[in-house]
């Protein structure tokens, strides 16, 4: 969703806002703006990149150690001048900048309304600064009280910053559904959406809750709940490198990320497992071992790509464990009555751990008594912390809007469960654990090996550049991976894409192949490879145009496929991990032959983080 970063310290709070800013665009990229208070409250925003703001200004004109700013992703208004963040109170006195949704925003305005308020831009967070300014005046109390008061009576999520005119020295900022870090410097302080526009300045962070509200005031700190109770603040060091944020030489973050994969999977494995002595374990899961291998139902709750891994998940549990798993659409789990028990163990799975559906269905599980795992990868989220145990896939920063090592980590840290619990449980046997664990333990060599395929992807990619729509088949656990190349597809390039369980072929989608539409198969040898062969017949015969991804040294599938793509062999249950990679590039290379932002597809944000 949007991003929000404040400054308020000894230095220029422009260079550093704006520098932050940028970090965040990848979480909100329809316009930009910022406040400066020095004498006045000034605000400057304008529709686009940051880029196009920080063109617009001269900072010479910009001198002062306090300051806030915001990359906006469009939720109230269409994306422009008037709708943009910084948002004055109807007085001039206040500024916000608002990561959210106020739901009950439509009433509010409407009796500000009554009182005289009125509003240039058609957005709740207007809405919401002119509140809080009412009740200042109203009851002529101090800003922290206002903001308080408010909160209580606003329904909806947050993460909010104020500036006010005649308090040079304070922030004030809360949250509550939305995320917020404060970095804690040398008589400086930062706030932000997340930890990147921080780690220049401080290894020292406070990861601020729900209802909890910020005052920082003439360099001295106070957190207090929304009952105005004082909390003490958890300070936490910050284990984030500078050079983890940036390209490192690649043209774009996501081709960068696609490449870290080697290093991410093996980060997610080390001080994990050891193939060797047979060693694996998960911190996360000795609170709560008994509850976890006794379940009687492993539920898995994610969006996106996070729930295609779960469906991977699904397959590998339900194998390994031999105990039921169901997936789920976090956003549809959570607004119907589902059949949750105490027995039940839910995975929660999140790249950034904010995601808003996921949290409400953690809320929902916990009510009715489960125990909830979260698998995120954002230290001090707020799945993490809403969650009875979990594990970090450790796959480093990702600000690709379009997931990538996210989605190999998860499945590695899932994959490394469900082992743990089926040695535990007795459901498989030391030989075959023995050799899954092994396995795993070369898949970041293999993939390696696979990314090697990157120059010819991109030569292919440039025969599919026009297509208007692809087709993604693939069986078993290689099914979901069908499902997360055509999202990739579809994120990034705006080709429509379809992925489907390659036996539904002729159960419908068939109906669309022509010479024109590519389909793309995933027909790595396992045991539905006859199946698979199959079904390129099929194509083949109504002149649809084949891309395989095989296994090296296939000798069947080249003789009947357009092109194909070798992959490293591996065992079948972890096979998605290599059989992705080739998808991710494919969609990267034909998203830039096309000319699009692959960093920050249109209506896309890194992190949905409302409804």
């Amino acid at each position: 969703m949007c991003g929000i970063v404040a400054y308020v310290g000894h230095r220029q709070a422009y260079p550093i806002i704006i520098k932050g800013l940028k970090r965040l665009e990848y979480r909100g990229y329809d316009s930009a703006g910022i406040a400066l208070l020095n004498g006045d409250l000034s605000v400057y925003k304008k529709k686009g990149k940051v880029s196009d703001l920080e063109d617009s200004l001269d900072p010479k004109d910009l001198e002062s150690t306090i300051g806030i700013g915001h990359t906006r992703w469009a939720t109230h208004g269409e994306p422009n001048d008037l709708n943009a963040h910084p948002h004055y109170s109807s007085n001039g006195q206040l500024a916000i900048i608002h990561n959210g949704i106020i739901e009950n925003y439509i009433a509010l305005k409407k009796e500000l309304e009554s009182r005289g308020h009125v509003f240039k831009s058609q957005t709740d967070s207007e809405v919401f600064i002119n509140f809080i300014e009412q009740i200042f005046t109203d009851l002529n109390c101090d800003l922290e009280e206002a903001v308080r008061i408010a909160l209580q009576k606003v329904v909806g999520a947050y993460a909010i910053v104020i500036l006010d005119k005649n308090a040079p020295n304070q922030l004030i900022a809360a949250r509550k559904g939305s995320p917020m870090v404060l970095g804690i410097g040398d008589n400086e302080f930062l706030i932000a959406s997340d930890a990147t526009p921080i780690i220049e300045y401080t290894k020292k962070v406070v990861y601020i809750n729900d209802y909890e509200i910020v005052s920082i005031k003439d360099g001295e700190l106070s957190i207090k709940n929304i009952n105005a109770e004082t909390t003490q603040p958890y300070i936490q060091e910050l284990d984030l490198r500078l050079d983890a944020i940036e390209k490192g030489g690649f043209e774009h973050f996501m081709l960068k990320e696609i490449f870290e994969q080697p290093r991410s999977i093996a980060d997610c494995l080390r001080g994990r497992m050891n193939a060797q002595t047979g060693h694996l374990v998960l911190g996360g899961l000795i609170e709560y071992n008994n509850k976890v291998m006794n379940a009687n139902r492993f539920l898995f709750v994610a969006c996106g790509t996070s729930w295609h891994a779960a469906l991977v998940a699904e397959y590998i549990f339900e194998e390994l464990t031999r105990v039921p798993a169901e997936v789920e659409y976090a956003s549809e789990f959570r607004y119907r009555n589902p059949i949750v028990h105490e027995g039940d163990v839910i995975f929660a799975i999140s790249q950034s751990g904010e995601t808003a559906d996921t949290l409400a269905a953690i809320e929902l599980a916990k009510s009715k008594g489960a125990m909830i795992y979260g698998v995120c990868n954002v230290v001090g989220s707020s799945i993490a912390r809403a969650s009875h145990a979990g594990s970090y896939t450790h796959a480093g920063p990702e600000i690709g809007v379009a997931s990538t090592k996210a989605f190999t980590a998860q499945v590695t840290v899932l994959t490394m469960m469900a082992l743990l619990i089926a040695e535990k449980k007795g459901t498989i046997t030391a030989q075959r654990f023995h050799q899954l664990i092994t396995e795993l333990e070369n898949i970041p060599a293999k993939v390696e090996r696979a990314l090697k395929s990157n120059d010819y992807i991109a030569e292919l990619a440039s025969e599919y550049v026009d297509s208007t729509n692809a087709l993604y088949l693939g069986r078993g656990v290689n099914f979901p991976v069908a499902l997360e190349g055509a999202l990739k597809l579809k994120e990034i390039s705006y080709i429509h894409a379809e992925g489907y369980p390659a036996a539904e072929m002729k159960h419908g989608p068939i109906a669309l192949i022509d010479e024109n539409m590519p389909v793309i198969f995933i027909a790595t040898r396992d045991s539905g490879y006859e199946k698979i062969v199959s079904n390129i017949q099929e194509v083949k015969a109504r002149k649809g145009k084949v891309i395989a991804i095989v296994t090296e040294g296939d000798t069947l599938i080249p003789t009947m496929a357009d092109h194909i793509i070798e992959v490293p062999d591996t065992d079948e249950l972890l096979s998605p991990l290599l059989n992705v990679i080739p998808l991710q590039l494919f969609s990267y290379h034909v998203a830039v032959l096309r000319g699009c932002n692959v960093d920050q597809p249109r209506n896309l944000a890194k992190s949905v983080t409302v409804e």
